[in-house]
């Protein structure tokens, strides 16, 4: 009988447990940013560094990057004609993301 009470005391405080855990809610929840850029765009950069920089972001992105040098600057050209998405864990990240994504001249939408 003693068994018993323990296993319903332990079964007990489990459910408080779960019921007592905050669940997921929508605060929690990733953020996402979907993004996409269809025509080729080009960056004239003067800095090789900041070039290098740039490329490997838009590489990780999953975009298609062709570079070149010449006349003491650095041709970014790229695109990404599907879209992709990207989880970010804050509202401020996805603003983040989703501002330099405009900036580089994609289309961008972005789901809470």
């Amino acid at each position: 009988m003693q068994n018993r009470s323990i296993v319903a005391s332990l079964m007990l405080a489990v459910c408080v447990l779960f019921v007592a855990t905050p669940q997921a809610t929508s605060q929690e929840q990733k953020e996402e940013v979907r993004y996409r850029c269809v025509e080729w765009k080009t960056k004239h950069i003067h800095d090789e560094a900041q070039a290098k920089s740039i490329s490997k972001t838009l590489t990780d992105l999953k975009c298609e990057v062709q570079q070149s040098s010449h006349n003491g600057h650095v041709d970014l050209k790229y695109r990404c004609p599907a879209w992709r998405k990207m989880s970010l864990k804050t509202h401020a990240d996805a603003h983040k993301w989703e501002k330099w994504l405009k900036e580089y001249g994609f289309e961008t939408e972005h789901h809470h």
